[in-house]
């Protein structure tokens, strides 16, 4: 009881911080196994351990490997560890899968069956964004309800609200993020671009956009080249910022942002997940 505690407990602060890890779960043995139904453990990214328990080397490889894939594409599997014999008459190779669990060879004396469910848990995806204009706050706002971790990061005295962000940063550097999926946005509004697209270049993401017209960003490209970031790093910013759905409002054009934001989070998703198009 008093392991499982402790894992509980240490899944609530992980999730609070927002760290990513996998909870793998032991729901199914047969015969003699060291680890019995409910064990759970706690695996980091880099495959290491840090509390509770799943049994030992007979099911770890298998485990680790799964929880690597897990946290690589977000998705849950079942792993079921068995004996050479049991997999042969089941008529599966180790490694392979088959509705949805993938099987592994037990090679231990004990010649146990352990199956493992093993649930990554990933950090909500976060969106940083630069600037306090009035298209920033809505879009910081409406990104919190999607379940966005949003870093706000603009000059306090261009702030004329508190905005509804998770962290507010006083200038145009955010600092420490979380290792999750980024998405930047600049949204300056004429209030240090230049500066706040060269802090923004800096950020490791997977989509930098800029609320402006392409004829004001062409202009800032030059500034930025001269300032000595890399060309290509510019090109990659999308401007104007947002799928094209003749928004008008400060609101409509943070939903069009949103828009464009979830078709680069979602890409190849919904393909791979059948209960999405139903």
């Amino acid at each position: 009881m008093g392991v499982h505690v402790e894992v509980i407990d240490l899944v609530a602060q992980m999730k609070a911080a927002e760290q990513a890890f996998v909870l793998a779960t032991v729901v199914r043995t047969v015969s003699v196994t060291a680890a019995k139904a409910g064990a759970k453990a706690i695996i980091r990214p880099d495959g290491s351990i840090v509390a509770g328990w799943i049994g030992g080397g007979c099911a770890r490889g298998a485990v680790l490997k799964a929880a690597r894939e897990a946290l690589a594409d977000g998705e849950p599997r079942m792993v079921s560890v068995q004996p050479e014999n049991l997999l042969a008459e089941l008529g599966v190779e180790p490694g392979e899968s088959r509705d949805g669990v993938r099987f592994a060879s037990n090679m231990c004396p004990s010649k146990g069956t352990m199956d493992i469910f093993v649930e990554p848990v990933l950090p909500h995806p976060s969106l940083v964004i630069l600037g306090a204009s009035p298209v920033a706050l809505s879009l910081a706002a409406q990104a919190r309800q999607l379940g966005y971790h949003v870093t706000l990061a603009a000059p306090a005295s261009d702030l004329i609200a508190r905005p509804d962000a998770d962290v507010v940063v006083d200038g145009f550097e955010p600092g420490g993020l979380n290792g999750a999926r980024r998405f930047v946005v600049v949204s300056t509004q004429g209030k240090g671009d230049e500066t706040a697209l060269k802090q923004a270049l800096a950020i490791d993401a997977g989509y930098h956009a800029f609320v402006g017209s392409q004829r004001k960003m062409a202009a800032l490209r030059g500034k930025l080249v001269a300032a000595g970031v890399a060309p290509d790093a510019i090109d990659r910013v999308k401007a104007p910022a947002g799928l094209d759905l003749g928004a008008i409002t400060p609101e409509e054009i943070a939903m069009s942002i949103l828009a464009e934001i979830t078709v680069e989070r979602r890409r190849g998703q919904r393909a791979a997940n059948p209960v999405a198009r139903s």
